[in-house]
């Protein structure tokens, strides 16, 4: 993917090895706020993601979605639309059937037309949202956003916008929210937990699992990366207060066979940690971490060699996005990322050495929607 950078704040020129998440777009009405620089220079945005759920929607267990858009709040019970929802869909309807035909210009080239012809100008409105360009050290210029965002049903989210793809774990991704949907879903299952996460990256999912799971192990590589994880994870300890819940951030390299126990390396881990783990751990999650076929390869390694060592079964949820790309090998649009995971995984549920047995189940996407992301069908 090929993705805006800055070469100056205020001078943007293309790169063609930078990858961007374009998750923070679908926030209209927050702005972006650079907070710092990181230690290899890449601006760090503060985001604010609201939890569109209420205490007694959960605990009634009515099935409510909610989605803000730019304009307004749409609401599903069950398969129901609303009034609103009904209109909606009406005069979209009547957008389509009147304004999109065929037409030629002067020369006999098709014209496209980019939107109905027929929609008013009202209708074609748009929240633009501006990144919002903050010196460091200037905390006044986050009173208003603290106060607002000082309730118990808003995570902040320390990330970057663009970065090269070695960096990818500190942008926040479709599937991370996918996977905290279903969490939020399903929070009887996962309450007292003890979780681990493989490559939890900006931590949000870790988080989300954190007011509900008694420990989580948020794990990554890179101190960087995870120095961003723990700073996120000490601005949303107001949601795990209530739950008790704790998460520590750890080192966990897939390239390499051992936990990190070395002391003097930030992020290592304890002996006391690691038993703690095995003897406890019975959900392991993973969220868009399939987009290159060596580390998926690590990974499956890593899963196994930790499942294989744990006290108890567990059970491990997986979260993606396929990516389509056109290749020149193929001449066609594949997803070939994707195909390897979906391979390795069965070579994974095949597996017969006595000891483990793995069983795989896809979990329909037609639960709530909690969190303002766009759920494409790719997930």
């Amino acid at each position: 993917m090929v993705d805006l950078a800055e070469k100056e704040m205020d001078n943007p020129t293309f790169r063609s090895d930078t990858v961007l998440s374009d998750v923070h777009l679908h926030c209209p009405s927050k702005r972006h706020l650079m907070v710092r620089l990181n230690a290899v220079g890449q601006p760090v945005f503060l985001s604010y993601f609201k939890l569109l759920w209420s205490t007694e929607d959960l605990a009634s267990g009515k099935h409510v979605r909610e989605v803000t858009t730019g304009r307004e709040h749409q609401c599903r019970s069950g398969d129901e639309l609303c009034d609103k929802d009904r209109s909606n869909v009406k005069k979209e309807g009547e957008l389509n059937s009147e304004g999109v035909e065929a037409l030629l210009d002067d020369d006999g080239d098709l014209e496209v037309v980019r939107r109905p012809q027929s929609a008013s100008a009202e209708d074609l409105l748009r929240d633009i949202v501006c990144p919002v360009i903050l010196m460091k050290g200037k905390e006044d210029a986050f009173e208003d956003e603290e106060r607002e965002c000082a309730c118990s049903d808003v995570v902040k989210i320390e990330h970057t916008m663009a970065t090269p793809l070695e960096d990818v774990g500190k942008q926040v991704w479709r599937a991370a929210f996918l996977l905290a949907d279903y969490i939020l879903f399903k929070r009887d299952t996962f309450r007292c937990c003890s979780v681990l996460e493989l490559g939890g990256g900006t931590g949000i999912t870790s988080i989300i699992m954190g007011t509900v799971a008694k420990r989580v192990y948020c794990t990554d590589v890179g101190e960087d990366l995870l120095a961003m994880c723990e700073q996120n994870v000490a601005l949303n300890k107001h949601l795990m207060e209530s739950g008790g819940g704790e998460i520590k951030v750890k080192e966990l390299d897939w390239l390499k066979d051992e936990f990190c126990t070395d002391p003097e390396a930030p992020y290592s881990w304890s002996e006391e940690e690691i038993a703690d783990l095995l003897d406890h751990c019975s959900v392991i999650m993973a969220a868009d971490v399939f987009y290159d076929d060596d580390l998926t390869d690590a990974l499956f390694r890593t899963l196994y060699r930790v499942t294989h060592n744990l006290r108890n079964s567990c059970t491990v949820y997986l979260a993606l996005e396929k990516r389509l790309n056109f290749t020149l090998r193929h001449m066609d649009v594949t997803c070939e990322a994707y195909s390897h995971f979906r391979n390795t995984l069965n070579d994974l549920e095949n597996l017969q050495d006595g000891k483990m047995k793995y069983t795989v189940e896809p979990i329909k996407l037609d639960f709530c929607q909690f969190l303002v992301y766009e759920r494409i069908e790719q997930l």
